[in-house]
């Protein structure tokens, strides 16, 4: 006998199981398993075989009704006739049938334009260290889904009632954080370095519920300076272009964090805006921060890039660039010494 638990917190449960329960009482008929809902938690109880196959039933349901936003008895039927199907083969279908497993345990966030998720292994192991860890630093190059990502665990973290609030920042090197000369209310002097997080939010919610989470101040976007002094619990925090944050700033930050936080730390080590003399805190936190417990540090690379094809052969172009160019420094700095 096993017991298996499925979370539903931020899903439709009555169009999911139902109204009075047909769907579930149609799937406890056609399995041999315990079906028990449970607050947010749908439990299931049986035998290994049977609970997997319910498992799967409920996954693929929960997929359907996050795409098409309803569910009919059809559908129901649909799913089930094809787990059990899917049961009875061998070879192929055990290969398929576990993919679409992996497919389904990549996905970050629903949405109407469809599921957001995780599409590389770099991608994948991100998104897993978040869920485990309460402080991530990802650091990787341009394209490989940083930020977008960031957001989307966000956004699924606040649709399903694991934290009250999301809370982006910046820091706003262009203008040296300080602010106060540009023309307009905050929001417009911040609007050109922030765009990106704006964007993002586009995309995952409706505008009507993304301007109701702005006015209610349950969705912040401001610049890093502005973080200082504040208190953040149940909150999901992200720092975004982290390379550009100074040593106090990163402590200011992770300083930041309450009560049931999560936080998010993104940059590209190789883009750094800082002046030349000045350290950038996502460099120095590396050895800082590293084999504490609650702390995870994620590298992407080129592999993990997923814009347009030419951006992955662009990064690479640049490394190689920067490699030849550091060695051929190198070598002028020993013509010198020779030299001297």
């Amino acid at each position: 006998m096993v017991e298996r638990k499925i979370k539903l917190s931020g899903i439709n449960t009555l169009a999911l199981l139902g109204y009075n329960d047909t769907n579930l009482h149609l799937i406890e008929k056609k399995f041999d398993a315990g079906i028990t809902v449970r607050g947010d938690n749908l439990i299931l109880k049986g035998e290994k075989e049977e609970v997997e196959k319910v498992e799967r039933v409920f996954k693929e349901l929960i997929f359907i009704l996050n795409k098409n936003g309803h569910l009919t008895e059809n559908d129901v039927n649909i799913v089930i006739d094809l787990v059990k199907l899917d049961s009875e083969d061998t070879g192929t279908s055990h290969h398929r049938r576990k993919k679409h497993t992996d497919d389904f345990d990549s996905i970050i966030l629903f949405t109407k334009n469809g599921p957001i998720k995780a599409k590389t292994p770099g991608q994948l192991e991100y998104y897993r260290q978040v869920k485990k860890n309460d402080i991530v630093f990802v650091i990787g190059p341009a394209g490989t889904g940083k930020t977008y990502l960031a957001v989307a665990m966000a956004v699924a973290s606040l649709k399903n009632n694991e934290v009250s609030k999301i809370v982006l920042c910046r820091p706003a090197v262009e203008a040296g954080e300080n602010l106060g000369f540009l023309p307009g209310d905050l929001r417009e002097k911040i609007d050109p370095y922030l765009r990106p997080l704006y964007d993002a939010l586009d995309d995952m919610l409706p505008s009507d519920k993304l301007k109701s989470y702005f006015d209610k101040r349950i969705i912040e976007i401001i610049p890093l300076a502005y973080m200082r002094g504040r208190t953040l619990s149940n909150a999901f925090v992200i720092l975004d272009e982290a390379q550009n944050a100074t040593s106090l700033q990163m402590k200011m930050f992770l300083t930041r964090l309450g009560v049931n936080s999560k936080a998010i730390i993104t940059g590209d080590i190789t883009q750094i805006d800082l002046p030349s003399k000045t350290t950038s805190g996502l460099v120095e936190i590396q050895n800082i921060l590293k084999g504490i417990e609650g702390i995870a540090f994620v590298y992407l690379d080129k592999n993990d890039v997923v814009r347009h094809r030419l951006v992955k052969d662009i990064i690479e172009a640049y490394d190689k660039y920067n490699a030849m160019n550091g060695k051929t420094n190198e070598k002028k700095e020993q013509n010198n010494e020779q030299g001297q």
